[in-house]
């Protein structure tokens, strides 16, 4: 892992939950990535937050950009070079408030990109405001009173919006490193969540425990239907005894990709090339 390592000490609170996803992806890069060579292939993307600090800590190039255009930017980098393997990074607040509108369209345009959401169901790097995925009656500074309005449910939101691959897991390094290695081999979009408790904010009341995977259970990922409701047994709520969580692939879809079906983009994918290498 020495090449993906950089010399930026984490300043994620100790124990913190991101450690074990940034874990999980060195892992999975690192079956990725043999010598310099293979690096130029790959690219990070970021907005702003805890789970954007990320950018830091992986020896990649890519761009640390604005608070909910992770995927815009994304896209971008797949324009200017679709033989590049590119991995979003983005928190909860970031994906689901500033950057809904983007993840929606996301899942319309299936651009070759994958997508991973930290979802600590809080605003943890500016100490504590609710999110669209917090949940009802959660309290802080700014909401004394406790939130009141449902959360969100993303994962139906994906599978409604048309995403080909869909999945969520807990912020367990093995965990990361499989679902990213399922994605990889997914041809276009994929939206990943992670269920990562906050330690300070939001801390784990009991969720990881509630969880269980839909791959060991049978689950068919190609069935929309079967995928809803699964999606529907945890609503992203208060954790109870009733509480099931499931975890790994809801649904997967082959569809058409975005830069096989814009000419331009297909000619570069076809001849491997990127726009610098195009003679004007």
């Amino acid at each position: 892992m020495t090449d993906l390592n950089t010399k930026t000490q984490p300043s994620w609170c100790p124990g913190c939950w991101n450690f074990q996803i940034l874990a999980g992806v060195k892992n999975f890069l690192n079956k990725e990535i043999k010598n310099e060579k293979d690096k130029e292939k790959w690219a990070i993307v970021t907005g702003i937050g805890c789970a954007s600090k990320i950018f830091d800590y992986i020896n990649l190039q890519g761009l640390n950009g604005l608070h909910g255009r992770v995927v815009p930017s994304c896209l971008g980098l797949k324009v200017g070079d679709p033989n590049l393997n590119v991995l979003g990074f983005a928190g909860d607040g970031d994906a689901y408030a500033e950057g809904i509108e983007h993840l929606i369209h996301a899942a319309r345009y299936n651009s070759d990109f994958k997508y991973i959401v930290h979802n600590n169901q809080v605003f943890a790097l500016t100490v504590g405001e609710p999110t669209p995925t917090s949940e009802i009656g959660f309290k802080d500074k700014t909401t004394p009173g406790g939130v009141k309005i449902p959360p969100m449910n993303p994962i139906k939101i994906m599978l409604a919006a048309g995403c080909g691959f869909v999945a969520r897991v807990f912020a367990d390094a093995k965990q990361v490193e499989q679902i990213l290695e399922e994605a990889k081999k997914h041809k276009g979009f994929a939206f990943i969540e992670i269920l990562q408790p906050c330690l300070i904010f939001h801390p784990d009341i009991g969720m990881k425990a509630k969880t269980y995977n839909l791959q060991e259970t049978g689950h068919d990922k190609t069935n929309l239907q079967e995928a809803m409701k699964k999606a529907e047994e945890f609503d992203y709520n208060s954790v109870n005894d009733k509480t099931k969580i499931p975890l790994g692939i809801f649904y997967q879809e082959t569809k058409l990709v975005f830069e096989d079906v814009t000419p331009q983009l297909a000619s570069l994918k076809k001849q491997n090339k990127s726009w610098k290498d195009i003679k004007r």
